[in-house]
């Protein structure tokens, strides 16, 4: 096992990851921006060291500052978490030059994989089912013509080198496909560099299916089960559970056997996500996400796993923990991600200072944060404010359970998403398991009219609840306490 890892990320996910070397008596190295510089993840880690200005092209996503970080610091190895550079394959290439362990697959997987038309060859070459469509980037609007009327109307036209939805247009007659392509290219070549797009079959009332999947570096490669993600708003993901209300025994085999049949296909190595769209009765394959998924909590919860303990054993080298037949799931899981965003305005972001913090607990509630009283939630990265875990005997345990931790969830000073997940947690086709991708768009109505609701008797909680927050006195000076603590321990621990 390694000594010293460095993280190179932020916020809740970052605690994630050091609280996992901790377990495994690895020292942890944090690396922060301007904006992070009194944040929890910088004051967890055992050094941590600032990388630069708030901008993430200035700091989150600078390669060199942080391998000489890494460098700097003595760290073995490097997990990026997600978001940032989990997914760019020239961190893991960077590594592999100065002898740093990149907790991931390799870099030529990570490319291979983040390239949607190239991922979709390798796919077909396992023979995993492929959404029909192209293999090839559209080279003019007459090509595009021909296949849209090949495969059937309505398609989706993509970034080949895109993710979350990014610039993706829905084309339901040939009149729209041109403005489609090109408003695409032009949303591609901006977020990517890359103006390349194909054409796919647009799936209709599909469901979103992902199926987390881990390998060793001796050629093991296992399934850890599946989670839904159709709760979804703009190609994002909201909420996620886990196992999916529609899976079967013979369903989870064949999907699984379809995963572990395309990792293996590419040499695959360390944790992944091969996620499906899956619809009456079929399932094709979407993309492979080559890192550790915001969602891992639900299969952790379900399989009593660690995951990220595990991505760590697999990148020193050590075979998998388990075998296929050891992985047995309990109950059922959901995660509400709880984000700093106005739902009741289209989820515009709403950084800023939390003035009121109550964390729910309890029987079967995780919370995943990086937060705390009087905190400033900088506006240079995502709103992603914690992730709410909770677990049940069975999904309606798990609802309730999950209803039950959002009442209890207090955050004051800015807006957030917990009304809209207690306004889908209410939902009577969420309840029955009546899901797809289309689902918010298509409750849109009902869901507003309660998140109205619930925000009225969220702001008679917090009255009642008041007296119990900190005052600002009371905080300030436990603040300075932990500050002359922090500095007091200097002696064992660097940050410079």
């Amino acid at each position: 096992m390694f000594d010293k890892i460095l993280v190179a990320n932020r916020g809740e996910i970052a605690i994630r990851i050091m609280r996992a070397c901790s377990e495994l008596n690895v020292k942890s190295v944090a690396i922060y921006s301007d904006a992070d510089q009194n944040s929890l993840f910088a004051k967890y880690a055992d050094e941590a060291y600032p990388i630069g200005e708030s901008a993430p092209t200035q700091s989150y996503l600078n390669i060199e500052k942080i391998i000489d970080v890494a460098e700097k610091s003595g760290a073995e190895a490097i997990h990026p978490g997600y978001g940032f550079l989990a997914e760019n394959p020239n961190l893991g290439k960077t590594c592999e030059k100065h002898g740093i362990k990149l907790i991931g697959p390799k870099g030529s997987v990570i490319e291979a994989m983040g390239d949607k038309i190239t991922a979709r060859k390798l796919m077909r070459a396992a023979k995993v089912p492929v959404i029909p469509g192209t293999d090839k980037g559209i080279s003019s609007i007459d090509q595009a013509l021909k296949i849209a009327e090949s495969i059937g109307y309505p398609v989706i036209v993509k970034a080949s080198a895109g993710g979350g939805g990014i610039g993706m247009r829905t084309v339901y007659e040939e009149d729209e496909l041109l403005r489609a392509i090109e408003s695409t290219q032009s949303v591609a070549s901006s977020a990517f560099g890359d103006s390349t797009v194909y054409i796919e079959k647009y799936l209709e009332e599909p469901r979103h299916i992902e199926f987390q999947v881990m390998a060793d570096e001796q050629g093991n490669t296992i399934h850890l089960a599946e989670r839904e993600c159709s709760i979804q708003r703009r190609h994002q993901k909201l909420i996620e559970e886990a196992p999916s209300p529609i899976m079967t025994d013979e369903l989870r085999e064949r999907m699984g056997a379809a995963a572990i049949k395309a990792a293996a296909h590419i040499d695959y190595t360390n944790a992944g996500t091969v996620e499906f769209m899956y619809t009456k009765g079929d399932f094709y394959f979407l993309e492979m996400n080559t890192r550790i998924q915001v969602e891992h909590p639900i299969t952790e919860t379900i399989t009593n796993l660690d995951l990220v303990k595990e991505q760590m054993k697999i990148a020193a080298g050590e075979e998998l923990s388990y075998l296929q037949e050891e992985v047995k799931i309990k109950g059922h899981a959901i995660e509400c991600r709880i984000n700093a965003e106005d739902p009741l305005a289209d989820f515009t972001p709403d950084p800023g200072k939390i003035t009121g913090y109550r964390s729910p607990g309890g029987i079967g509630v995780r919370v995943d944060s990086g937060v705390y009283m009087n905190y400033i939630i900088p506006s240079f990265y995502d709103s992603m404010i914690s992730k709410l875990i909770s677990w049940g005997n069975n999904r309606n345990e798990a609802i309730n359970r999950m209803r039950r931790a959002l009442k209890e969830y207090i955050i004051v000073g800015v807006k957030t998403t917990i009304p809209f997940h207690k306004a889908i947690m209410k939902n009577p086709d969420f309840q029955q398991g009546n899901l797809n991708t289309h689902f918010v768009d298509e409750h849109q109505k009902g869901i507003y009219d309660n998140m109205q609701k619930v925000i009225a008797e969220d702001k008679e909680m917090v009255d009642r609840l008041k007296s119990t927050f900190l005052p600002n006195k009371k905080v300030a000076a436990i603040s300075a306490a932990v500050g002359s603590y922090i500095q007091a321990s200097q002696s064992s621990k660097k940050i410079n």
